[in-house]
């Protein structure tokens, strides 16, 4: 049974964002530096969810696993963030470009586990392990990352809960979104989907035109760039 402190399945009352679903993504972004930047998962401690909750965790790691579908990709709103150490997308057509394309840079990709260590009203975070095997490469990288899903106010009650901004953080710090880096991502996710053809991703094609608004940059990725310190 859970303790007294462990949020219900369906969430604490904690919230974060606003409840404004109209605002673009942009004003869904938690942001977090961590004491070690040590995200291994530990399942055995994961606080339950609901299974709303549960059904769209799955949904992302089955994404992260290389088995995109239009129903898993519908799980992010038109005007959706998708943040990571190599990507910026903030739409959902360019979200379904990059989550259709692994599969053309890697042979395999397996999630090793999970851990929720959030579960707010509008936030769900969980530290996660994923084995990547490149095609080119006969290489498998390891990683454990903190994943931030950020509820869309308008779905949070539903059976389908959608996301509004994704953050993916594998280091201790957060992302400054300055500097070459962040131009990069940002240009990787504008042109690659330009060479996905496929049904699946042009079925998202519409929300290219979604409500944007321009990504907020912080000086640095640190307790000064408004990442408070969380030993989640």
């Amino acid at each position: 049974m859970a303790s007294s402190s462990t949020p219900p399945p369906t969430g604490s009352n904690k919230t974060h964002f606003p409840q404004d679903a109209s605002l673009p993504g942009e004003n869904f972004e938690v942001r977090q530096t961590h004491p070690t930047g040590d995200y291994a998962p530990d399942p055995s401690k994961s606080l339950p969810l609901s299974p709303a909750r549960k059904a769209l965790v799955e949904d992302i790691l089955a994404l992260y696993e290389m088995r995109p579908t239009v129903e898993r990709v519908k799980r992010y709103t038109p005007d959706c963030v998708y943040n990571d150490q190599f990507v910026y997308a903030n739409d959902r057509y360019k979200m379904a470009g990059q989550w259709f394309a692994l599969p053309k840079l890697f042979k395999s990709a397996e999630s090793h586990g999970y851990q929720v260590v959030t579960n707010d009203r509008d936030l769900i975070q969980f530290k996660h392990e994923e084995a990547w095997t490149f095609k080119i490469i006969p290489k498998t990288a390891v990683i454990n990352a903190l994943v931030s899903l950020s509820l869309d106010p308008a779905t949070i009650d539903s059976d389908f809960i959608r996301v509004k901004y994704h953050k993916d953080q594998a280091n201790d710090k957060d992302y400054s979104n300055e500097g070459l880096g962040a131009t990069f991502k940002k240009w990787q996710a504008d042109n690659v989907v330009k060479y996905m053809d496929s049904p699946e991703v042009k079925a998202f094609e519409a929300d290219k035109d979604a409500a944007k608004e321009p990504r907020r940059t912080y000086g640095s990725g640190g307790k000064g760039g408004a990442a408070p310190v969380k030993d989640l």
